[in-house]
């Protein structure tokens, strides 16, 4: 059997934000921190390399369709089962990724009010440690590089994004369900 465990919902902010990522005021000026890429053994890497990749932007875009959070990134061409609604305002959450390569944004194309769940960096997902992060849609979200996450996930039927994100996409995942026996059930409030 599948466990659920609650996260609890916070409003984004400065403060609720340190040690996940910050708020975004302006998507054209916001900058997304690049990750040098890893060296294996003593040697560093050149000065000025390993982090040229840059970035990559596009629409996000999430709807439901019937029980299913579906969401497309047009910035890195991704398509993807969000989570699941088993009950009125809230998502089931299957899986999580974080990128080592760099920070990630969401700002809300439609002005709505929108969710990103995220859990702290770590060689694995520490499920118990999950929050979600509210935004009431005047403003975006953005994650640091290695922060667990999903998302966004519209408070309404639909919603568009504007994502920047690193241009390489290395992306780690866990299939929370199938690796850990359960799921985070994320609340989806239209106000706090």
């Amino acid at each position: 059997m599948t466990r659920l465990i609650d996260v609890p919902l916070l409003r984004a902010t400065p403060e609720s934000l340190k040690g996940f990522g910050e708020i975004v005021h302006d998507p054209k000026t916001h900058k997304v921190h690049i990750v040098p890429w890893p060296v294996k053994g003593h040697r560093r890497l050149d000065p000025g390399t390993g982090d040229e990749g840059g970035t990559t932007e596009g629409i996000f875009a999430c709807e439901w369709q019937g029980d299913e959070l579906r969401g497309v990134n047009a910035a890195v061409g991704g398509d993807y089962v969000l989570g699941y609604r088993t009950a009125p305002g809230h998502v089931h959450l299957w899986h999580v990724n974080y990128h080592p390569d760099g920070g990630q944004f969401f700002w809300p194309v439609d002005g709505r009010p929108f969710v990103v769940p995220a859990g702290p960096p770590g060689e694995d997902p520490a499920p118990e440690k999950f929050v979600a992060f509210w935004s009431d849609g005047s403003f975006g979200i953005y994650l640091h590089a290695d922060v667990w996450h999903e998302g966004p996930f519209p408070t309404a039927p639909s919603g568009r994004y504007f994502d920047k994100q690193g241009k390489v996409h290395g992306r780690v995942s866990c299939d929370l369900r199938t690796e850990l026996g359960l799921m985070l059930n994320v609340p989806l409030p239209t106000a706090l």
